[in-house]
């Protein structure tokens, strides 16, 4: 049987992206599927836009938040899917058979409890920035500033049942804590899928402005310390540092 995989998409005054990001998902040459939509309550006609897709999404809501993983965090309580994954406003699918090589992955491979894939930064014209070349995960990793692109980590939904959702007082670092928690601390299986299937639009709220990549950096530290787990000496510079390989 295949999995059901939803996909959670947090839009918030997208109007200029968001139709994008719903033909990507209704394009996805998988039939076992379900998009979950967390609005933010937009007032510059993306609910418009959100409305003519309605027939494609599981859950639809639009209302005040409290930010972003605050509402992943709603989506994920709201989706019905066996395997979860991420597609916001801004972001699209790499090609039409993402979800099908995914689905395909995680049934080839039964014991993965998770897998990411890598990830092409795009600019407005659709050149690509630069490449997010993810590669095998080997205990350990996280130490040396590695970690996987969040578009790309799809996760069984039993997981979130199970070890948590996200800490939404990591207002930048939720994404990665999660993925620390739940690769590093728990140990679970997670699997490499090496392709491209996520595009993200240049310009993320982390690496908006020095201040901004600065608190992100601090709140990844804090990461470590609500999990009980000791950072590497020099953490701070290590992980910046990781990123220079995905512009070469």
């Amino acid at each position: 049987m295949k999995p059901r995989i939803s996909i959670i998409t947090i839009s918030y005054n997208a109007v200029d992206s968001v139709e994008s990001a719903l033909k990507s998902f209704k394009e996805q040459d998988y039939s076992s599927k379900e998009q979950v939509i967390i609005d933010g309550g937009s007032t510059d006609g993306t609910q418009t836009i959100l409305d003519q897709y309605n027939d494609q999404f599981g859950y639809f809501v639009s209302e005040q938040d409290n930010g972003l993983y605050d509402a992943l965090n709603k989506g994920i309580i709201h989706s019905s899917g066996d395997i979860i994954g991420i597609l916001h406003a801004d972001d699209l699918f790499a090609n039409k058979q993402v979800l099908f090589n995914v689905a395909g992955a995680f049934q080839k491979n039964p014991s993965w409890e998770a897998l990411y894939a890598d990830l092409n930064y795009i600019k407005p014209n659709g050149e690509i920035h630069r490449k997010w070349i993810s590669g095998e995960y080997k205990s350990g990793l996280f130490r040396k500033g590695w970690m996987p692109p969040h578009p790309t980590f799809f996760v069984k939904k039993e997981l979130f049942e199970k070890f948590g959702n996200y800490r939404t007082e990591l207002s930048q670092a939720a994404d990665y804590e999660l993925m620390l928690r739940f690769i590093e601390k728990h140990q679970i299986t997670v699997g490499y899928l090496p392709k491209v299937i996520s595009l993200m639009r240049v310009g993320g709220k982390s690496n908006a402005t020095l201040k901004n990549r600065l608190e992100a950096n601090r709140q990844d530290l804090l990461a470590w310390k609500l999990n009980d787990l000791k950072p590497p000496f020099g953490f701070r510079l290590i992980k910046p540092l990781r990123k220079i390989g995905q512009f070469i």
